[in-house]
């Protein structure tokens, strides 16, 4: 029985050294043993060799991850470890290499077969109006899709007859091919990856399984959705080809501009012009929300233009919550442009009655600019 040597300790090499130091330590040795060196000398003949077989591996970051994990295991039954290795069967390393990087391989091992490959996604871009939003709607739209074939059923077979077995992969979906050291899998041409071929395909879908088609599908939107909300509908999008899982088709929302109300978050803005007097006396406003509620504004005497006024829970609904924002609404006094005689009137007996103190803010800014004049 012939006793496998570790290949670190034939390089005299701890196992996690660097490239480097294997290199350095190899040349080294490999002086040493060198049957030029040693004429006739079987030991130092067989030495060398050894080292030369341990270096092949090691210097290689394939071989040497593969020798790490399994040791010499990995490079039986011919698997071309060295010098003299050969060529032989590779079927042994080639599944140890996928334990390794089978990720990098495609994923199958052999004897599995390919997995159905699921339909694509799809995207609708939807406009709603902000009262769908607020409120909520039922919507209907009509999309343009890949369906699955009702005469075969989504198989792609013509009725009454079945798909077989890819005689170019045996249904793995993958061929191999040996190149040197490796074994590359590539996908299978015959089949184009499905592991499945049709002899006597569908007249409706020729073959594919699914056909396009036109759909009117239902999309409830829930109150209080907001620009760029996605609604999925779970298996409305493409049909997976031969019966595979259709994707899902997304749904994405965009609220067209209000005529009267901004948004942020929940919260609902509004400008309000009112009158001279009313800002002056103060009264009551009345706002309709986007769903035609009715809210009454308390306007304070004396409010000035610029003034944000809040009405608590008169918002946007919380999507998928309770509760609603606020609605604030942002006071714009008017200064009135068309008086009659009797008002032209009123309003100059009122200003030569002013004394200032109605008009703190102007009279204080007049105040310094006098000053700021010399007086």
């Amino acid at each position: 029985m012939t006793t496998e040597v570790d290949f670190y300790e034939l390089l005299e090499c701890e196992r996690g050294a660097d490239d480097a130091t294997i290199k350095a330590s190899y040349r080294k040795l490999a002086m040493k043993f060198h049957p030029d060196r040693n004429a006739g000398c079987k030991e130092s003949e067989s030495r060398f060799k050894a080292v030369s077989e341990a270096y092949e591996v090691l210097k290689d970051p394939q071989k040497r991850a593969a020798y790490d994990r399994f040791g010499h295991a990995a490079f039986r039954n011919g698997a071309g470890a060295g010098p003299g290795g050969g060529g032989g069967d590779f079927s042994g390393f080639s599944d140890i290499f996928e334990n390794i990087f089978g990720e990098f391989m495609g994923g199958a091992r052999a004897g599995g077969r390919p997995q159905p490959q699921r339909g694509a996604d799809l995207r609708y871009d939807m406009e709603i109006s902000l009262e769908q939003a607020f409120t909520g709607a039922s919507n209907n739209i009509t999309v343009d899709v890949s369906a699955s074939c009702a005469p075969c059923g989504g198989t792609g077979a013509r009725p009454g007859t079945n798909a077989k077995q890819c005689p170019a992969c045996s249904g793995h979906g993958k061929v191999r091919s040996q190149q040197g050291f490796f074994v590359i899998e590539r996908g299978c041409q015959t089949c184009q990856g499905v592991g499945q071929v049709i002899a006597d395909p569908c007249t409706h879908c020729r073959g594919e399984g699914r056909v396009d088609t036109t759909k009117t599908l239902t999309v409830n939107i829930p109150p209080g959705v907001d620009e760029g909300t996605r609604i999925r509908l779970s298996g409305e999008g493409e049909a997976g080809a031969r019966g595979a899982p259709p994707g899902d088709l997304y749904i994405f929302l965009h609220v067209t501009r209000h005529a009267i109300f901004t948004r942020e978050g929940t919260t609902l803005f509004a400008a309000a012009p009112i009158s001279f007097s009313t800002a002056a006396l103060g009264g009551d406003i009345a706002i309709a929300g986007p769903d035609g509620e009715r809210h009454v504004i308390r306007i304070a005497p004396g409010t000035q233009s610029g003034r944000e006024v809040r009405q608590r829970g008169a918002g946007m609904p919380v999507l998928q919550g309770r509760g609603r924002g606020d609605l604030v609404i942002r006071i714009e006094v008017e200064t009135p442009t068309r008086l009659t005689a009797r008002q032209r009137a009123l309003l100059e007996e009122f200003r030569s009655s002013e004394t200032g103190q109605e008009s703190p803010q102007s009279s204080g800014f007049f105040a310094k600019m006098k000053t700021a004049l010399g007086g």
